[in-house]
């Protein structure tokens, strides 16, 4: 099985979701039509396992932000929109994806993994540490930490729709000043900005001709 997602993995990330076929699957790893049913179902389900293990590795690497006792609660949630932000996840997860926006499914299982694993598992907890050493304030951590990552992953992710640069750096001080009343300051900083920027202007969606 793991044959099959690294290579469906690099043909995702050089084709598309879209124009990599189940047969460049097929072809690529040598493999009987056969051989790959018995463990996916279909492309999608192919797509889903590459995200799901891309997410894990991701994961990893925001535990390790959210278990840092030397961080407080805003230095945490900086440190982990920097981490999330990191190439070797997003980088790939833009060459792969379609725009959420055509594909409602896609979309869905984004929102979903924010309220289910994204906000419960991460970002609540360390605004309750920020609640509690001071340095954010709010007595709804739950529903900020929802607000905050249906935005940022929803609103202001150029992965959702084509967005122009000029946009997304308009999105992220809209985004700031909304914050700044919960003592959460500049949580997007430039560099933050200019990642989001770059992605914006990846020719990721080879697949597509917008």
């Amino acid at each position: 099985m793991r044959r099959i997602l690294d290579t469906a993995e690099q043909l995702f990330i050089e084709k598309g979701y879209d124009r990599a076929s189940l047969q460049d699957i097929i072809e690529a790893t040598g493999l009987s039509k056969g051989a790959i049913y018995h463990h996916f179902t279909s492309k999608e389900d192919i797509f889903y396992s590459v995200c799901n293990r891309i997410g894990q590795r991701n994961a990893e690497i925001l535990a390790e932000v959210r278990d840092d006792s030397a961080l407080n609660g805003l230095e945490k949630l900086r440190a982990i929109f920097k981490a999330s932000l990191q190439p070797e996840r997003q980088a790939k997860i833009f060459s792969m994806m379609p725009y959420l926006l055509d594909n409602a499914k896609f979309l869905a299982t984004e929102m979903q993994s924010i309220f289910t694993e994204v906000v419960p598992v991460f970002v609540e907890p360390i605004i309750r540490q920020g609640i509690a050493d001071g340095s954010i304030c709010t007595n709804h951590p739950k529903e900020l930490a929802e607000a905050m990552m249906l935005l940022s992953d929803i609103w202001i992710n150029p992965i959702v729709r084509p967005t122009a640069p000029e946009e997304i750096k308009a999105r992220c001080a809209v985004y700031n000043q909304l914050l700044r009343g919960f003592g959460i300051t500049d949580l997007i900083d430039q560099e933050i900005i200019q990642t989001l920027v770059g992605y914006a202007e990846l020719a990721h969606h080879p697949s597509q001709d917008h």
